[in-house]
C-alpha cells in the first residue's frame, strides 16, 4: 500500500461539506491501493460551525487519524462554540460597531483566517508523521486557505514530497471576501499567500471547470498541473432511505442561507401561487437569518414554510429524498460561475428535480442541464421560475438518469491519478 497524509481542518465530529469530501476519498483510497493517513485538529481546541457526532462513525477502520491541539483564536469572539461564525463570518450580517470590528479584525490581523492558530501544531505533527511512515505524498484542503500554508512549509522543508493543494473554494475571490474590510496591504498579503501556494504545489485540484480557469489567472502554469474532482456523493449514504413524492408538494432547501443567497424572486412567485389556491410547503433545513424568516413570514402563509435547524446528515438525506423540488440558490457574486456546493451532488443522487437560482451559464447550471435534473434560472427570472413551479406541482417527476460519475468511489480514480 502507498502512504499518503491528507492535512484538514475538517474532519468528524465536524460536518459539512469539507468534511463528506475526505472522509468518503479516505474511505474508497484503499481500494487504489492508497493508504490515508489524516491530520486534523483535537475537537476540544477546534472551531466548528457545526457538528454532527454520527459522522465519526464513518471514519473507516484503515485510516490512521492524529490529531493536535490548536490555538482557537474564535474565542475572542465568543467562548460559546455553538456561535461560531460559519465561513468565518460570512453569514454575520451584524452591523453594529462590535460586529463590524469583528469582521475588521478577522480580515486584517488574521491573515488568510483565524484557524491559523492550528499550523504551528500541526506542521510539527506532519513532520513527524511523515518521518515515521515514509511518506511521499501529501493533500492540503482548504478552507481554511491557512491550511495551504502547512502544505507550503512541508514542501519548503521536504522538497521531494509530492504537495497536492486541494481548493474546495475560492481564496481571495471567495463571495464574502469584501465583508472583512481588508486594507490594501492586507488584500496583498493575502494574495501573495495564494499565489505561493498555487506556484510550489505539485498539483492543485479543483471543484469545478470555472474555479479552475478563476485561479490559473493568478500564476502562470497554474492550469496545466490542476485536475477538476468535483464534490460527490456516497451511495451507500441512500441505500436504506427510499425516494418518495410527498402527498403535499414540497420545495425543499439544505443548508445555511446567508444574504447573498437571494430569495425574493422565488418568494415573490410562490405568493403569487399562493393566491391561486395551490398548496404548497417551502422547507429550510439549516441555518436561516432571522430577517430572512421574516421576510418569508410576511409572504407566505404560517403553514405554507417551515424552519428546521440544523441536523445530522442522515436526517438531511432523508429531507433531500421526501420532497418533491430540491432548491439550490448560488451566491449573488461575480465569481459565482464557480460556485458548486457540496449538497449538490447529493441532490443529483436524490434523482429529484432541481430549481436552482444563480448564473444560468454557471457549472451548477451545465451539469443541471447534461444530466436533465431540474433548471437554473436568474434570481429574479419570475415568469420562468413560476413557470417551472407549476409545472412541477401539475406533475412530479423522479429523475431516471444515472448519476454515478459524481460517486465519491468513481471520483477517487482521479484523485488517485493526482497522487501518482
Amino acid at each position: 500500500m502507498q502512504k499518503v497524509l491528507i492535512v484538514t481542518y475538517y474532519w468528524p465530529p465536524g460536518s459539512g461539506a469539507g468534511v463528506q469530501r475526505w472522509l468518503k476519498f479516505s474511505k474508497y483510497l484503499p481500494q487504489y491501493g492508497w493508504e490515508a493517513f489524516i491530520l486534523t485538529v483535537d475537537p476540544q481546541f477546534a472551531a466548528y460551525p457545526s457538528t454532527d457526532r454520527t459522522l465519526e462513525k464513518e471514519i473507516p477502520e484503515s485510516v490512521k487519524v492524529f490529531r493536535t491541539k490548536a490555538t482557537d483564536w474564535f474565542r475572542i469572539y465568543s467562548k460559546d462554540k455553538s456561535k461560531i461564525p460559519s465561513a468565518g463570518f460570512a453569514n454575520n450580517y451584524d452591523n453594529s460597531f462590535k460586529g463590524i470590528l469583528f469582521r475588521f479584525l478577522r480580515g486584517n490581523f488574521f491573515i488568510p483566517d483565524p484557524r491559523k492558530g492550528w499550523n504551528r501544531f500541526a506542521l510539527n505533527k506532519a513532520l513527524e508523521i511523515i518521518e515515521k511512515e515514509g511518506i511521499t505524498r501529501i493533500v492540503t484542503t482548504s478552507p481554511p486557505h491557512s491550511t495551504q500554508l502547512i502544505g507550503l512549509k512541508i514542501k519548503k522543508k521536504i522538497p521531494d514530497v509530492k504537495w497536492v493543494a486541494d481548493f474546495r473554494d475560492p481564496w481571495t475571490d471567495i463571495y464574502y471576501y469584501e465583508q472583512f474590510y481588508p486594507t490594501f496591504i492586507s488584500r496583498n498579503v493575502d494574495k501573495w499567500y495564494e499565489k505561493r501556494v498555487l506556484k510550489n504545489c505539485d498539483k492543485l485540484i479543483t471543484v469545478s471547470e470555472s474555479l479552475k480557469e478563476l485561479l490559473s489567472l493568478k500564476v502562470k502554469g497554474t492550469k496545466l498541473k490542476t485536475e477538476v474532482i468535483t464534490n460527490g456523493f456516497d451511495e451507500s449514504d441512500f441505500n436504506e432511505i427510499t425516494a418518495v413524492i410527498p402527498s403535499l408538494f414540497t420545495i425543499t432547501y439544505v443548508g445555511t442561507l446567508s444574504e447573498a443567497y437571494p430569495i425574493d424572486g422565488l418568494i415573490n412567485v410562490l405568493s403569487k401561487v399562493q393566491k391561486l389556491n395551490m398548496h404548497f410547503l417551502l422547507r429550510f433545513v439549516g441555518l436561516v437569518p432571522e430577517n430572512y424568516q421574516k421576510k418569508i413570514g410576511d409572504k407566505l402563509k404560517a403553514d405554507s414554510f417551515e424552519i428546521i435547524p440544523y441536523t445530522i446528515h442522515t436526517e438531511a438525506i432523508s429531507y433531500m429524498l421526501n420532497t418533491s423540488v430540491l432548491l439550490l440558490i448560488i451566491p449573488d457574486h461575480k465569481s459565482n460561475k464557480a460556485i458548486i456546493t457540496g449538497k449538490f451532488f447529493e441532490y443529483l443522487a436524490c434523482k429529484k428535480p432541481i430549481l436552482c437560482l444563480g448564473p444560468e451559464d454557471g457549472d451548477a447550471a451545465e451539469i443541471i442541464a447534461d444530466n436533465g435534473q431540474g433548471k437554473c434560472f436568474s434570481y429574479y427570472d419570475i415568469i420562468k421560475i413560476e413557470k417551472f413551479i407549476l409545472d412541477e406541482l401539475a406533475k412530479p417527476t423522479l429523475i431516471s438518469k444515472n448519476m454515478k460519475n459524481f460517486s465519491h468511489k468513481n471520483l477517487v480514480k482521479k484523485l488517485v491519478s493526482c497522487l501518482q
